[in-house]
């Protein structure tokens, strides 16, 4: 494509070429690109480097060249690529047995044009013959000619599926369809929709006839792993806690935890390990595996307890809505961890977490959809989604101010966070002494409002599944003097910022639902008035249990026994809305309260406030508790 008289950006791509090849050897991928380079940061695309897993078979490198004006240099002739073993992920405990081939271009400067042309093995040996995979386009590419291509030979034509965007514009001829586009357009999701809908400018191919034949692939390499041998170190294991604990329950958390304890995580893609799970002997032998080696381990000790178990695939990235109109592909899975039954409920076991998270009927993370392993072959299945029982966090606050408005208060703060944010927790802080987490929260937030902290305690109550942080000291209150001895505060974690409005540009799809992450979060604050005040000169913001855009909004005031308790609840009911949902919410929104948790002081009132919503306090009640007054009562049940 012609350089045009005045480009933007870093780069202008005269050509760029991405051809998927298909055959009885498997797949390859064909790049090649002659880009124009308009900018000093774009000179690092001479940093040219190929990664590829020997297993898959060996790159091919076809031509690098530069063009400055008329002259026309073949970088190959005087330089070459250096090949190296780099596992650039060990950091993340990861051995993926990757080569790098590097290569720097000499002397590349702006201006010059730079050539490109590749293929690379895509082969996996797990798959055999096999071949899945996706040809894309990225959102926000660079200005210039783009070429997506899929051929086959006539034994290796897979199922296709394309995008919309991609239909109007395929070409089809025998054994293939290519797309070609002319500065494509960036693509912009429609605003505040669902995940699946990000899926845009794609070409999915695949040779599995569906999930279930994934399945049926996948269950014999876990059950030829988790089998073990006569007079096994794991049998012998297996025996040591059934021995312990008579509960399937116990058997089931004490094998886990087993997994979880004593096996160091480490990812394996070694000798065509990216998709092949290592035997449960070898993990065990050498104490350390990836989600797979974890996996097959498990399930042998569970298969020697007597536990129902099944292996499920599973998507860590969150990227898993809309998995039912996907074409079967198995790199729509980046995880793997065991489903089963105990107490004739299946529970969800998963071997890479920390040493505290138990077997749990829902999993840690918030999977759409799973695909289990059997011999027979299974589909995919669906997780019902439904509103959280418990808070995800809930931070406690409590002020005693007992001593008069003019003096510091004794602060008490808890946090209580559970899922992914509890057990990242655990990892960061369980290795920590007290005495390191008190000098370090001293260092950290003395000086404004914390005049000295006392204490810092942290545990993790494996019953509640919580990681609960609790800090103690001193410090001042905000309170405001409104004259005439009436004086204010805003309790902290008691207001709401009003949600936006849903709506969308005019050249986006309005009829699409709109999307709101799920998430249940609660503040509870406590204030112990000065002894000096009786309870008729105090009064409060108003309650409310309101619904916007999907999510619950909940507050409520009591005064009881000289303390001013405040709770603020805030929970997702329903992920997506229509439009017709969203225009009725947005033409309330004038009408949402989002008044701050005001608490006043009047020395000349009298009354009592009429009885309210019974709030317990921050001291009252065990806030770690399945069941914890964050929603109005009706809407708990």
């Amino acid at each position: 494509m012609p350089v045009p008289a005045e480009p933007e950006g870093q780069i202008f791509v005269r050509r760029q070429d991405t051809i998927i090849h298909l055959d009885d050897a498997g797949q390859f991928q064909h790049n090649a690109y002659r880009i124009k380079i308009l900018h000093a940061n774009a000179l690092r695309v001479g940093n040219i480097a190929l990664s590829w897993s020997p297993a898959s078979g060996t790159p091919v490198v076809h031509l690098i060249k530069v063009y400055r004006g008329d002259t026309v240099i073949d970088v190959l002739e005087t330089a070459s690529f250096d090949i190296l073993r780099r596992e650039d992920q060990l950091e993340a405990a990861q051995l993926n047995g990757i080569l790098t081939a590097v290569l720097r271009v000499p002397d590349l400067r702006v201006g010059d044009e730079l050539e490109v042309s590749l293929t690379l093995p895509g082969n996996d040996p797990t798959l055999g013959n096999a071949n899945a995979g996706l040809l894309l386009l990225g959102p926000q590419p660079a200005a210039g000619r783009y070429r997506l291509g899929l051929n086959w030979t006539e034994k290796a034509r897979p199922a296709i599926k394309m995008t919309p965007d991609m239909s109007a514009i395929v070409q089809q001829a025998t054994g293939a369809v290519d797309f070609r586009f002319d500065n494509p357009e960036y693509l912009t999701p429609p605003k505040d929709s669902p995940p699946r809908y990000q899926w845009q400018r794609i070409v999915e191919y695949s040779d599995f006839a569906d999930w279930a034949a994934i399945s049926r692939h996948f269950a014999p390499l876990y059950a030829t792993a988790a089998k073990l041998a006569k007079g096994s170190a794991l049998t012998q294991e297996a025996a040591r806690i059934a021995a312990a604990h008579s509960d399937p329950a116990e058997r089931a958390r004490a094998a886990l935890k087993l997994v979880q304890q004593d096996v160091r995580y480490i990812y394996v893609g070694l000798n065509g390990g990216n998709l092949k799970p290592a035997s449960a002997e070898e993990t065990w032998q050498r104490r350390y595996g990836d989600c797979k080696g974890k996996t097959a381990m498990l399930l042998a000790l569970l298969t020697e307890l007597g536990i129902e178990a099944e292996v499920v695939l599973a998507n860590n990235s969150g990227m898993d809505d809309g998995l039912d109109q996907r074409l079967p592909n198995p790199g729509m899975f980046d995880h793997v961890l065991i489903r089963a039954r105990i107490g004739g409920v299946p529970h969800y076991l998963d071997g890479t977490l920390p040493p505290v998270a138990a077997p749990s009927i829902e999993p840690v993370l918030p999977y759409r959809w799973v695909l289990p392993l059997s011999s027979a072959g299974t589909s995919i299945e669906r997780i019902a989604w439904r509103p959280a029982a418990r808070p995800d966090e809930i931070v406690l606050y409590e002020i005693d101010a007992r001593e008069g408005f003019d003096k510091p208060a004794r602060i008490t703060t808890t946090n209580i966070s559970r899922g992914l944010k509890g057990l990242g927790e655990h990892a960061q802080l369980s290795g920590v002494t007290s005495r390191q987490l008190l000098d370090g929260l001293r260092q950290q937030m003395v000086g404004d409002t914390w005049q000295s902290i006392d204490d810092v305690r942290w545990h993790y109550d494996e019953k509640s599944q919580a990681s609960v942080m609790t800090i103690s000291g001193t410090g001042t209150v905000d309170w405001d003097n409104d004259g005439g001895g009436n004086r204010s505060l805003s309790l902290p974690g008691g207001g709401f910022n009003p949600p936006d409005k849903r709506v969308r540009a005019a050249e986006q799809d309005a009829s699409i639902p709109f999307y709101t992450e799920p998430g249940f979060s609660c503040h509870v604050t406590t204030v112990r008035v000065p002894r000096t005040t009786k309870s008729s000169q105090w009064s409060f913001k108003s309650d409310f249990d309101t619904r916007f855009f999907g999510r619950n909004y909940y507050r409520a005031f009591e005064l009881r026994d000289g303390a001013i308790r405040m709770v603020r609840g805030s929970r997702v009911e329903t992920p997506e809305i229509d439009a017709a949902r969203a225009r009725a919410d947005n033409a309330r929104l004038p009408k949402f309260d989002n008044s701050m948790a005001w608490i006043y002081f009047d020395p000349a009132q009298e009354g009592e406030i009429a009885k309210r919503t019974r709030v317990p306090a921050t001291f009252e009640i065990d806030w770690t508790a399945d069941d914890v007054p964050c929603l109005h009562a009706s809407t708990k049940r």
